[in-house]
């Protein structure tokens, strides 16, 4: 058997969303078998790897601990010798301030196998997405892109004589960039644009002079930001598509981009044109609910909200797997229930003929189709998209019949066991997955959410709503009356609160005291349904 020979990807991701990425870019992202990626990547793009993959965070953030250079290296060569594809995730392009040298010069003292892929810089990404173009017959017939990371190091003199700057990681030196180009001659007059934040729903854009940028920007922590000075800063004054301006005609600071995906607003005939919608999600879940909400205008952030991983333990599972023979019904009531079971019957060495004299009974069009994907036609759906549905409308007597029940490991409802139980059927337990708190927020997220942009956050599921909860507290700690629970339905006061159904929306009323959309249908194109009823009233 010929040993699999590892292959380490240096990708570049762009300045934000999925939709900067390069076709190659996503496929190989889709293909990873270990990630090892940087501190500004979009969370985003972390859920385009497979659920297998093993994800490595080695961001470096300025004032924070950092992983250093030489362990990235030694990752990346002991996971290319373990015969993995590997890619290395980097923001904007390998090659433009990426410290791709350091990395190449270890993989080819390893005999390791590599390749670069490009990515779009923010360098040419963040000036585009604001307005600003870079070049201009008459404004600007050059540009240079620089770090200001060590301002002292840089040669003013020179720099100060170009028409266009493009500054990288200055936001912390901006006083000393500031000085330096008055020193040597820069007019006071100079237009400077400091894009925060570009390519996510929280772009933000700051349009001022050398004289009096400083005085608009006290305060605010500029990281990540872009610098564009020069007069082609004047230019989005009449290439932008659309602005809305807070302040005064000096400073403007342009509002959240219409759409990750595109810099030009959604059409106002579109149902949920001009809504922001939060979408809480699992991690690796399919976007598919955010592009219907797209598709129908809304500009889209995605937060994940609850990571599904295996159970504490397969031994039940796998004791059931081996006794299948023994059960009338298999009862599935999620996605994550059929993947987890067909996986472990998998490793088990069986395969869909070990299931030939069980019925399988399905909860949910979703769990129908993952069941469906696995070859297999459910014996049963109930008529509405719950649990509760399935016991009332049994289609066979349920005394005496023996029943498997391979659910997350804890917090899920007990209901249904209960009241099959009450029927006369054995049901037996098993936990095939368990669902925890993912660990922390994307910065754009936590931003939003403290900004007060959007306008609606969906709950798919109790556990999201929880869990959502349970992040939020800690964002809004320090806004409030210490009261928890109070800080969070008041920081959410004003934001629509939208259930996909009556358990999720009783643990929103339960957290956050109310739900303000409930869908019909019990499924994320009835949810989708309800957004464009409520948001068309």
């Amino acid at each position: 058997m010929t040993e699999q020979r590892g292959k380490v990807y240096l990708v570049g991701a762009g300045p934000g969303d999925v939709v900067h990425l390069t076709v190659k870019a996503y496929n190989l992202l889709g293909q990873a078998q270990v990630l090892v990626y940087d501190a500004l990547v979009d969370d985003q793009l972390l859920q385009c790897v497979p659920s297998d993959c093993l994800k490595l965070d080695v961001g470096k953030r300025g004032g924070k601990p950092s992983t250093p250079q030489t362990e990235i290296n030694k990752l990346l060569v002991k996971h290319c010798q373990q015969g993995k594809q590997v890619v290395r995730l980097k923001s904007g392009d390998p090659f433009i301030f990426g410290r791709c040298t350091s990395e190449i010069e270890a993989l080819k003292a390893s005999s390791c196998e590599f390749e670069v892929i490009p990515g779009i810089s923010s360098a040419l990404a963040a000036p585009l997405l604001a307005g600003i173009p870079l070049t201009d017959p008459v404004l600007s017939r050059c540009f240079a892109v620089f770090t200001a990371h060590e301002p002292e190091a840089l040669d003013w003199e020179a720099l100060s004589r170009l028409e266009t700057l493009v500054i990288l990681m200055g936001g912390q030196h901006l006083p000393e960039i500031v000085h330096q180009l008055l020193r040597y001659g820069r007019s006071r007059l100079t237009p400077i644009a400091i894009i925060r934040w570009a390519g996510t729903p929280n772009q933000e854009i700051w349009v001022a002079q050398l004289s009096n940028i400083l005085e608009q920007t006290t305060g605010l922590s500029l990281s990540p930001v872009v610098i564009v000075i020069g007069e082609v800063v004047g230019l989005r004054n009449f290439l932008q598509p659309e602005k809305i301006y807070f302040e005064d005609s000096t400073t403007a600071k342009t509002s959240s981009l219409p759409n990750m995906s595109s810099n030009f607003p959604p059409s106002p005939h579109l149902p949920l044109a001009g809504k922001t919608i939060l979408v809480t999600r699992s991690s690796g879940q399919s976007s598919q609910f955010s592009d219907r909400l797209t598709a129908s205008g809304a500009k889209v952030i995605e937060m994940p909200a609850l990571e599904i991983v295996p159970p504490t333990s397969w031994e039940a599972l796998d004791n059931a797997i081996a006794n299948l023979s023994d059960f009338h019904w298999l009862i599935l009531t999620s996605t994550n229930g059929v993947d987890y079971f067909f996986a472990r019957l998998n490793a088990q060495g069986k395969d869909t003929r070990a299931l030939a004299s069980v019925k399988i009974a399905v909860v949910g069009e979703k769990t129908a189709k993952s069941l469906k994907q696995q070859g297999i036609q459910p014996d049963f759906i109930p008529p509405d998209f719950v649990a509760d549905s399935l016991v009332e409308n049994f289609p066979e007597e349920l005394l005496g019949k023996k029943i498997l029940f391979p659910r997350v490991e804890s917090g899920g409802r007990e209901i249904l066991v209960k009241e099959l139980t009450v029927k006369g059927a054995e049901v037996i337990e098993v936990a095939a997955y368990q669902s925890s708190c993912p660990s922390s927020v994307s910065s754009p997220t936590k931003l939003a959410l403290q900004n007060r942009t959007i306008d609606v956050i969906t709950f798919a599921s109790s556990k999201t709503v929880q869990f959502f909860y349970q992040l939020t507290s800690t964002i809004f700690a320090n806004n409030g009356d210490g009261n928890q629970s109070s800080v969070v339905a008041n920081q959410l006061e004003g934001i629509c609160i939208a259930s996909i159904g009556p358990q999720t929306s009783k643990t929103c009323q339960s957290l956050f005291g109310r739900v303000d959309v409930e869908a019909e249908e019990y499924t994320l194109d009835g949810l989708t349904q309800a957004l464009i009823q409520w948001a068309t009233k």
